[in-house]
């Protein structure tokens, strides 16, 4: 039964791609005073646990994070890291921003990796 309503959900939310989500409104647009690797770097390691490693793209002012999803290859998250005086400006877009019930362990990471 968990299976069916596994595999229910991964239906009913279809696969989202990189484009997709980028079109999509930011759940999180935050600073932070760390520098854009060291940020990226807190966050894959925070997410080592819980998901597939996470992809790092250089961008020409900072990086981008793609977060896979749990269950499926496709991306669950962006994370776009920009270098700006004294840290980043950190912006993310996840798959399913808008339903209360998804995991929260993107938002999680994020957060932690602000500070410290």
């Amino acid at each position: 039964m968990r299976w069916a309503l596994l595999a229910l959900a991964a239906a009913l939310t279809g696969c989202a791609n990189v484009s997709d989500l980028e079109q999509s409104h930011e759940s999180m647009s935050v600073i932070s005073g760390k520098e854009p690797d060291a940020y990226a770097k807190c966050l894959v390691d925070k997410l080592a646990d819980s998901r597939d490693p996470s992809v790092i793209e250089s961008q020409k002012d900072g990086v981008r994070v793609i977060v896979p999803q749990k269950l499926l290859s496709s991306p669950a998250a962006l994370v776009d890291i920009t270098e700006r005086s004294g840290g980043s400006s950190i912006k993310v877009r996840e798959r399913m921003s808008n339903m209360p019930l998804r995991v929260g362990d993107v938002q999680a990471a994020a957060t932690e990796c602000i500070s410290g």
